[in-house]
């Protein structure tokens, strides 16, 4: 890693086939321990069952208030400053249960590759 700074850029926001929009804030080579992103869930979403295989992932919550479901816990209302902590291979996903949009931040590590994600909607084990 060499020393930066990065600044936000929320116009490079995208939407997810997860049913989520998100930024990425810091998602580089030149830093594969580490990826942070910004995730914005819109009121009344749930996002798609998923996990990450070999990855643990941190939920900041920045704005907002959700239900998560994150392994075998049960489901578990979240707020702006609350962190919600998962394993790699960890089954999760998030549900804004408030009339504004959810926004948190995605810490993923080691950093998040598309090939580490895997949908499991259709089979939520």
């Amino acid at each position: 890693m060499k020393e930066s700074v990065r600044q936000q850029n929320l116009g490079n926001e995208f939407h997810t086939p997860e049913k989520c929009y998100i930024t990425e804030l810091s998602n580089s080579p030149d830093d594969p321990d580490v990826s942070i992103a910004r995730a914005r869930v819109e009121p009344g979403v749930t996002t798609r069952w998923h996990r990450l295989k070999g990855t643990a992932e941190r939920y900041y919550i920045i704005r907002g208030r959700g239900r998560v479901e994150v392994g075998k816990l049960p489901p578990q209302e979240v707020k702006a400053g609350d962190i919600v902590l998962i394993p790699p291979g960890c089954r999760q996903r998030i549900t804004n249960i408030g009339s504004e949009d959810l926004a948190f931040l995605a810490i993923c590590t080691p950093r998040f590759s598309n090939d580490v994600y895997e949908d499991i909607e259709e089979r939520p084990e």
